[in-house]
């Protein structure tokens, strides 16, 4: 097994720090509205903000993992249930 290079782990921290943008976009403008909801129940029930966003950016990996190994188009349904259940994070999808 190889070890992890430097661009492996810049790519993660681009793809992380992507991540983390679009959910903030969404917060930001209330679109979709789960987005900002999910913010704000996590924020109340003590939750930190990099940990919320964490957990958000997890959930719309997963649903891009999914999209395109399934070449199909964004499940804003799915994405915005899924948010609704954080903080328990969706399994992977197949």
């Amino acid at each position: 097994m190889s070890e992890p290079t430097d661009i492996d782990t810049d790519e993660e921290e681009f793809a992380e720090d992507t991540l983390t943008q679009a959910i903030e976009n969404q917060i930001e403008s209330d679109n979709p509205p789960a987005a900002k909801a999910t913010f704000n129940k996590l924020t109340l029930v003590g939750y930190e903000r990099d940990e919320i966003l964490s957990m958000m950016a997890h959930v719309l990996a997963v649903e891009i993992d999914a999209l395109l190994e399934e070449d199909r188009a964004f499940d804003s349904q799915w994405y915005e249930t899924a948010l609704r259940e954080l903080p328990t994070l969706p399994p992977e999808k197949n």
